[in-house]
């Protein structure tokens, strides 16, 4: 694979990763709500599968890059689960899930970038 297509891995790995931070940021100012946990599920749905589609290319390291598919599941069901039983319940799924799901979720995203970049050519 070429250097272009790898930093383009790269920068979409970057873009997961900073809109989940900006997400974040905007539901602790407007307050979180079911749409954002739906939205999560929503936008990391293709990614997901876009994933599995690199994988399966050989256009990234294929441990790390399903390491990192994982630890982005992880992330939405702990940040996804949080916001949802909170709304329909009122209590949180454990102290601190939402929070601990959105770094699972940028961790996951760094580690799409970093299956670019440590891949065999």
């Amino acid at each position: 694979m070429s250097l272009g297509l790898r930093v383009l891995i790269v920068l979409a790995s970057l873009s997961g990763l900073l809109g989940v931070g900006l997400s974040a940021a905007a539901a602790h100012v407007t307050g979180g709500n079911l749409t954002t946990a739906a939205q999560f599920l929503l936008f990391h749905a293709p990614a997901l599968l876009a994933l599995v589609g690199l994988i399966a290319a050989g256009a990234v390291n294929p441990m790390l890059a399903q390491v990192a598919g994982y630890v982005l599941v992880l992330g939405l069901v702990l940040f996804c689960g949080d916001l949802s039983r909170r709304v329909f319940s009122g209590v949180a799924l454990f102290p601190r899930a939402a929070p601990a799901g959105g770094i699972l979720l940028m961790a996951g995203w760094l580690l799409v970038g970093l299956s670019s970049v440590f891949t065999r050519p």
